[in-house]
C-alpha cells in the first residue's frame, strides 16, 4: 500500500476521541485520520469503564484505519497498534512494556497504556477506530495498578512527541495487514510481546469466570486457556494474571 497520509484533528477538550472518530468514520473519513486530546470529558476503556486523566498527563488519541481484514481479524489491528505504541516508548525513552492480552501494556504488573478498539461498517466497508491512552505523567486511575513514563524512566515525554512516533512505527506496520506473509509477520511480534503467554490467568467474562494457564494465541490473536485439559477460546474478556496460589483458591 501507498504511505499513509496522517490527517490530525487536535482538541483541547472533546467527549471521547474514539466517539468523534467513529463519527468521522461513518461519513467516510479516510484511512489516516487521527483524533488527539488533551483531555476527554468522558474517556471510555474498556467494557465502557471511564477513563480519565489530567490535561496533557496523557497521550489520548484515536486512529481511523481501514484495513482489507475481516471483523474476526480486529485484534490483529489493535495489536499492530499497540506494538507500534511499544516500539515508540523504547525509541524515546527506553521503557519496553509487555503486551498484556487483549489490549494493555504493562511494565512489570503496573498498566502503563490501554487501548480499545471499535469496528464501524458503512456499506459494507469496514473502518476500525483504534483508541488509545498512554500515562506520561499521570500514573492511571486509583483503582488500577498503574505506572507512567516518568515514573519508569525519569524522561517527560509529550503527547505530540509520542504521537508523531507511534504514527511513525504503526505507518511501519500497517502494510503488513494487507498481506498473509506480513499478518504472520505481525501475529510472531505480537506473541513475542505478549507477556500473558505462560501465565496462570483468571478471565473475567460476561457469562462466567475461568481460571486456567494462557497457552497460546490462535490465528486471529483469540487466546487459548487450557483449564484441567479441556481448551477454551477466549475472543472477548477482562484477563487477569494471577499467582499459582489464587489460582488454586478459585
Amino acid at each position: 500500500m501507498s504511505s499513509i497520509v496522517w490527517r490530525i484533528e487536535h482538541f483541547e477538550v472533546v467527549d471521547s476521541t474514539n466517539t468523534w472518530l467513529a463519527e468521522r468514520a461513518l461519513e467516510g473519513a479516510p484511512e489516516g485520520l487521527v483524533a488527539v486530546a488533551d483531555f476527554q470529558s468522558a474517556g471510555r476503556g474498556r467494557l465502557d469503564r471511564r477513563w480519565e486523566s489530567p490535561p496533557r498527563a496523557s497521550l489520548l488519541c484515536s486512529i481511523l484505519l481501514r484495513p482489507d481484514v475481516a471483523p474476526d481479524q480486529l485484534q490483529l489491528v489493535v495489536a499492530c497498534v499497540a506494538l507500534a505504541a511499544r516500539a515508540a516508548l523504547v525509541r524515546l525513552c527506553g521503557v519496553r512494556p509487555a503486551l498484556k492480552w487483549p489490549n494493555d501494556l504493562i511494565v512489570g504488573d503496573a498498566k502503563i497504556a490501554g487501548l480499545l478498539a471499535e469496528i464501524v461498517s458503512v456499506d459494507e466497508r469496514l473502518a476500525v477506530v483504534v483508541g488509545i491512552g498512554v500515562n506520561l505523567t499521570h500514573e492511571g486511575p486509583a483503582d488500577v495498578v498503574s505506572t507512567s513514563v516518568r515514573a519508569e524512566s525519569g524522561v517527560t515525554i509529550t503527547p505530540p512527541a509520542l504521537l508523531d512516533i507511534v504514527l511513525e512505527e504503526l505507518e511501519a506496520r500497517r502494510a503488513l495487514i494487507d498481506s498473509v506473509e506480513g499478518q504472520a509477520t505481525l501475529r510472531e511480534e505480537y506473541r513475542r510481546a505478549l507477556v500473558t503467554l505462560g501465565q496462570l490467568v483468571r478471565v473475567e467474562r460476561t457469562s462466567d469466570v475461568i481460571v486456567g494457564f494462557a497457552e497460546s494465541v490462535d490465528h486471529f490473536g483469540q487466546l487459548i486457556v487450557k483449564v484441567n485439559g479441556e481448551e477454551f477460546t477466549i475472543s472477548a474478556g477482562d484477563v487477569v494474571h494471577v499467582r499459582a496460589h489464587e489460582g488454586e483458591t478459585s
